[in-house]
């Protein structure tokens, strides 16, 4: 487990009309969203990697479509450098999984389905009025990159 990555099992309530989770609750976790967005990717596509200097993403992954999500810490506490998770999230597990700044993260989507992600982060893409630099630092091209999935 990397320090300050939070991860939260969601419930799906199904019943004859379908489902229900609840995916963000104040009183859960100590995180205020921002803003919010959802992406789809395409199977076997992967998002990522790149990290965040000062903005934590809150990812909630309940399907459709299933997702490795990989986390590498950057930080550099002492005892965790380049400490690596991979888990499952998606439509097979159900998750919120909360990022903070300088870990690095990717997923791919796996199977057949087109993947959906609902991103929660706690800062404005770009800052207020969309006048600031974008908060990343990409990996995905960097050919020298330690961040890989496969």
């Amino acid at each position: 487990m990397i320090n300050g990555v939070i991860i939260k099992k969601i419930a799906k309530n199904s019943d004859s009309r379908g489902w229900l989770a609840e995916i963000y609750r104040s009183d859960e976790i100590n995180f205020k969203p921002a803003m919010g967005y959802t992406s789809v990717t395409k199977p076997g596509v992967i998002r990522g990697p790149h990290e965040h200097k000062y903005q934590s993403d809150c990812f909630v992954f309940v399907g459709p479509g299933n997702f490795e999500l990989h986390l590498w810490d950057r930080r550099g506490k002492a005892g965790a450098e380049n400490e690596h998770m991979k888990m499952a999230a998606g439509e097979n597990n159900p998750l919120l999984v909360i990022i903070p700044p300088g870990v690095v993260h990717a997923y791919k989507c796996l199977g057949e389905v087109d993947g959906w992600c609902v991103n929660l982060p706690d800062k404005l893409y770009r800052g207020e009025g969309k006048k600031d630099e974008v908060d990343e630092v990409r990996w995905e091209s960097n050919t020298e990159s330690p961040y890989k999935i496969g």
